[in-house]
């Protein structure tokens, strides 16, 4: 008469258990679970006992329980056993808000409203009807966010530049003009014309140029070198731009008009 050995194998009760022998031995080593005593043969034999055991520490581990408060739950009362499950549904939910908030900024970061307020957000929104192609708007919105984190205090005095600028159909016009500039050669003269169009039309109207006496605009004076990486952004994407830029601020300097250097 064959002898059947009573219990399961450890890989019978992970499969029951719906954990890998690898984690069983994990939590033998944590004294989560005692590990039963062999059988004649020299395997251990898990029990019903054992196996609603190993299937309450694999239920509370992957509901977020730490390993180190698993056997104290266990081995507490009803009562207690049952406070530390709602200070671990508490952490569980707390944790779940934090991931659900990571979640949100990631989903606001890719139209901006994580980084910039909603006054920027609007003045961005308004380019592309006014004929800017996305590279110049990925421009501007690096700008403002760079702007917003190195002068923080320039930033309202910067977007109301751009306002006005955005309703100068000139300026506007200028602008687009100076995209197409990527275009020309470096030695193109357009390149010296435009610049000293754009320098005449500021001299013109320089309420496009904010107020140098105002507190934003005397915060980007104070914050010349700051200035200058916000200026000088994307150069290397967009060189004959940034020359233009540099033209035109030349003549402005050279007009006495207070444009910040480096």
């Amino acid at each position: 008469m064959t002898h059947t050995a009573r219990g399961l194998t450890i890989g019978q009760a992970a499969a029951f258990a719906g954990v890998t022998v690898k984690t069983v031995r994990h939590y033998h080593r944590h004294g989560l679970l005692d590990e039963p005593g062999r059988d004649a043969s020299g395997y251990r034999r898990y029990g019903s006992d054992d196996l609603l055991r190993l299937v309450q520490v694999r239920t509370l581990a992957t509901a977020g329980v730490p390993l180190a408060e698993i056997a104290p739950m266990l081995d507490a009362d009803p009562e207690r056993f049952a406070a530390a499950l709602e200070d671990v549904e508490q952490r569980l939910s707390e944790k779940i808000d934090d991931l659900v908030a990571r979640r949100d900024n990631l989903h606001r970061l890719a139209d901006d409203r994580a980084l910039l307020p909603d006054r920027a957000c609007a003045v961005l929104d308004r380019l592309p009807g006014l004929g800017f192609g996305p590279e110049y708007v990925a421009g501007q919105r690096e700008a403002l966010v760079l702007t917003s984190a190195l002068i923080p205090e320039g930033l309202e005095g910067f977007l109301t530049q751009l306002e006005l600028r955005l309703d100068d159909a000139r300026f506007v016009e200028l602008t687009r003009r100076s995209m197409e500039a990527e275009t020309w050669a470096p030695d193109d003269p357009r390149i010296e014309e435009l610049a000293a169009a754009m320098a005449d039309h500021f001299l013109t109207h320089p309420a496009l140029l904010g107020d140098p006496g105002s507190k934003p605009m005397q915060a980007w004076s104070r914050a010349s070198a700051r200035y200058q990486v916000i200026n000088n952004h994307r150069e290397n994407q967009a060189p004959i731009a940034a020359r233009l830029t540099a033209l035109t601020e030349a003549r402005l300097r050279a007009a006495g008009v207070p444009v910040p250097s480096g």
